[in-house]
């Protein structure tokens, strides 16, 4: 029996089968993969992960913290240069080994399909229920569910994207290029005029990237953040530009990445009515199935790109197959 009787204007519920989990990750074929795999051309590759403890503090998101490592245990010791002699004379081995609490969406990050859903009438009767995307519902598929009632996703984990296999051609859209560190945000006109300058053309299955240069100042702060810069830096996408999210669909793009905080700006222009706070979370993540990238760092590679004449790149970006995670760290890698 399906999940819902109605699906939101403008998804894509039920098109890759009732029981998908991946989204629009399912238009990267093997074909696809292999026409992405064209892009390299020298074999140099671009690592574009920020430090995992930045930015630094908890000021772009009070909620999220950076990551605390720690020794293990050995008994009472903690496993850190921990001498094997003190237990077995005979052997000279010295250990060291660690354990980490980790906010999985602090740093570059992966949302999941399972981190933004919405209040929605999925049933049709006049009563919204708080749905995921393919109407996974928060009462069954996404909560309590984990040992000890921690928060864990039956459905939409982001492991299901890391079985997938996350990886294809990646396109560059150098919107610093453009606008430099000024906070602005970017419409579809503003973007389809970056891209014509710059000649990008997007095509079903391309992984979209945008480079804003905010991770570029995360990275000058050193971990030591100015609220006013983490706040009113760098260009963002203009989430309530209808012209835009249609584009999105329209585009056939598998993923949609930046290197700043959400992708789009937030919180986002006032609605015309009751709406989404993050209208291309709303329209990525819960309708098509769609996942976002978050504070990659592109910046190396951008300037690569440019030097070169190109926006494409074969893209490798799993996330940790962590199962029941609503988000995850990720370690992408570029190849040109």
């Amino acid at each position: 029996m399906s999940r819902w009787k109605n699906r939101p204007e403008g998804s894509n519920w039920g098109d890759f089968g009732e029981e998908d989990q991946n989204g629009r990750l399912n238009l990267i074929t093997p074909e696809k993969i292999r026409n992405a795999a064209k892009e390299i051309q020298t074999g140099e590759r671009f690592c574009l992960s920020l430090p995992l403890d930045l930015p630094g503090g908890n000021l772009l998101n009070p909620n999220r913290h950076p990551p605390k490592l720690q020794p293990t245990m050995r008994g009472e010791k903690e496993n850190s240069n921990y001498l094997i002699s003190g237990d077995f004379p005979q052997f000279y081995d010295v250990i060291s080994d660690d354990a980490v609490f980790l906010h999985t969406q602090y740093s570059t990050q992966w949302d999941g399909l399972s981190h933004v859903g919405q209040e929605f009438d999925a049933d049709g009767d006049g009563i919204a229920e708080v749905v995921y995307y393919n109407g996974y519902r928060g009462d069954e598929h996404v909560g309590k569910f984990g040992p000890d009632g921690t928060m864990y996703a039956k459905a939409l984990g982001i492991e299901s994207m890391a079985e997938k296999g996350v990886q294809g051609r990646g396109v560059m859209i150098d919107l610093h290029g453009e606008f430099g560190r000024d906070p602005v945000s970017v419409g579809y006109d503003d973007l389809m005029r970056v891209m014509d300058k710059d000649q990008v053309t997007v095509e079903e299955g391309d992984m979209v990237c945008l480079h804003t240069g905010f991770a570029t100042v995360v990275r000058e702060m050193a971990g030591k953040p100015d609220k006013d810069k983490l706040h009113n830096s760098c260009a963002t996408l203009n989430g309530r530009d209808g012209k835009l999210l249609n584009w999105i669909t329209d585009s056939g793009l598998s993923v949609l990445i930046a290197d700043n905080y959400a992708v789009e700006t937030y919180p986002a222009k006032p609605g015309s009515d009751c709406c989404a706070a993050l209208p291309i979370h709303e329209h990525c993540l819960f309708k098509l199935g769609i996942h976002l990238g978050e504070l990659w760092y592109f910046a190396d590679l951008n300037d690569w790109l440019k030097n070169n004449g190109r926006s494409r790149f074969f893209l490798t970006a799993p996330p940790l197959r962590l199962p029941g995670a609503v988000g995850s760290p990720a370690n992408p890698v570029a190849t040109v």
